[in-house]
């Protein structure tokens, strides 16, 4: 099937749950997400169970519901049956944000599959799962609203959210004023913390985060600058939202995250997203002479910016993308103009880690993305974290009617396998370590550049340029300079 195909049926797929989210019980794979929204299941996804019963509909205004009803235990066949333990997760399917939801569809057929008919949890009964899937639509005030909904109509036991400090700080903030358990992960330390009024000493109940932070991106950063000889001045193009304003307070004027006098910041000031016009923005940085550029970018402002860029006769030896460089999609929109385009990494194949649901390595996983989606591995993958994180939580859980134990299990989590690698709440707090803030645990990082294959299996592939806070990953190749056309 090509690209095209499938992301016609995406399109499908997104007109039906982006407004309403859904809801898909445990067994029901893809397909069964598929199915909730109207939509064929594809061959490529995983089929349901035997056991599991045909599914019912209960629709309210905020989302559709789709439950497989559990089948009775028989006396000596198995584990006594528990209640339905309802998760909810939100994700941006639609808007301009959507490059960070494709992968939700696939983890969510692989977390459907990997626990069956049910998980035995704490209370030693087994328990189906069903995962509330609810589109954010790139938006904080629809992402706050849904998770409203999960909380107070669907009585979610825990929710999870990815994609940046748009979808989860919204997302969190309702879960720790609502007392309910909040499981994130890709949006950086210092967004998660700092953007909502938090601090070192004033942690969060219900809210915990797994990502890296600014602590260990700045290094990678100055390592990767370094490798070019260039002026060392750094146009920076930080939006105004909470990505955008973590990234001033930290590496701006007066901010004490960067690590090398030497570099000199130039920052175009705050600007409203989307943008269609960056010849502001670009003139200061020709005046300025900046050889490097740093944006907090989404990727339909990044296409536009690398574009008008060659286009008005601004060419910077180096150029970092921290949100668009994620997306091997988006580097096909910029066109070959984008080659040497690098970025802060969180997710490679050749990471040594494996899932704790399935064994399944960062491999295996990203060559089943590939065959399942028909399209090339995705950060996002990393994602699938948030559940093999809420499975642990559970069976730790000896009363799900308790959030108050629930809370006390995520901040006893101790992992030795996930597709983020190893992770400890338990570790003692301290700034600078794998565990800084009580809310939050250190991932990976690592710097990555997308090179032009000229002819290789896809348009552009990932190197690995940098591994000062990831020496888990192996480093392929030192970065190299922009290859903009003459």
């Amino acid at each position: 099937m090509t690209d095209e195909s499938k992301n016609v049926s995406r399109r499908q797929f997104l007109k039906m749950a982006g407004a309403a989210g859904a809801t898909v019980a445990v067994g029901a794979g893809l397909g069964g997400l598929l199915a909730a929204c109207g939509e064929e299941e594809a061959a490529t996804t995983t089929a349901a169970p035997a056991a599991t019963a045909a599914p019912t509909t209960a629709t309210t205004e905020a989302s559709t519901s789709t439950s497989a009803a559990a089948s009775t235990t028989t006396a000596g066949a198995g584990p006594e049956m528990g209640r339905e333990v309802k998760i909810g997760f939100v994700d941006p399917l639609t808007g301009v944000l959507a490059g960070f939801g494709i992968a939700g569809q696939y983890i969510v057929g692989k977390w459907q599959a990997a626990v069956g008919d049910g998980l035995v949890l704490g209370d030693n009964k087994k328990h189906p799962i069903v995962i509330d899937v609810q589109d954010s639509q790139s938006d904080t005030n629809r992402a706050s609203q849904v998770t409203s909904d999960l909380i107070m109509n669907s009585k979610a036991d825990i929710v999870m959210c990815a994609a940046t400090g748009d979808t989860v700080n919204p997302v969190a903030d309702q879960c720790e004023a609502n007392g309910v358990p909040c499981l994130s992960t890709d949006v950086p330390m210092e967004v998660f913390l700092f953007q909502r009024g938090g601090a070192p000493d004033k942690p969060f109940k219900w809210t915990y985060n797994l990502f890296w932070g600014m602590t260990e991106e700045a290094p990678l950063e100055v390592d990767m600058f370094t490798q070019i000889p260039t002026n060392k001045k750094i146009g920076a193009l930080w939006p105004n939202n909470a990505p955008g304003n973590a990234y001033r307070m930290t590496y701006g004027e007066g901010g004490t995250g960067w690590p090398d006098p030497s570099f000199t910041w130039i920052d175009a000031g705050p600007y409203n997203e989307p943008s269609e016009d960056f010849t502001e923005q670009i003139s200061l940085f020709k005046k300025e002479g900046c050889e490097i550029l740093q944006g907090v970018m989404i990727d339909p402002d990044w296409t536009t910016f690398t574009k008008q860029c060659a286009q008005q006769g601004w060419k910077p030896i180096i150029m970092e993308g921290i949100k668009p460089t994620l997306f091997p999609s988006t580097l096909e929109a910029v066109g070959p103009i984008g080659d040497g385009q690098c970025g802060t990494q969180w997710f490679h194949p050749t990471y040594p880690f494996k899932s704790s649901l399935t064994g399944e390595t960062c491999q295996e996983l990203c060559d089943d993305f590939e065959a399942t989606m028909g399209r090339q591995w995705e950060q996002t993958i990393m994602h699938y974290v948030l559940f093999e994180w809420a499975a642990d939580v559970l069976k730790r859980t000896t009363n799900l009617d308790d959030k108050e134990e629930i809370i006390k299990r995520v901040a006893e989590t101790k992992m030795a396998d996930s597709v983020a690698g190893p992770f400890d709440f338990t570790a003692p707090v301290q700034w600078g370590t794998a565990h800084p803030v009580q809310n939050n645990v250190i991932t990976p990082t690592y710097g990555g550049q997308w090179r032009l294959t000229n002819g290789g299996k896809h348009m552009f592939e990932l190197v690995v340029v940098s591994n000062v806070s990831a020496p888990q990953v192996a480093v392929t190749d030192k970065l190299k300079p922009m290859s903009w056309p003459a």
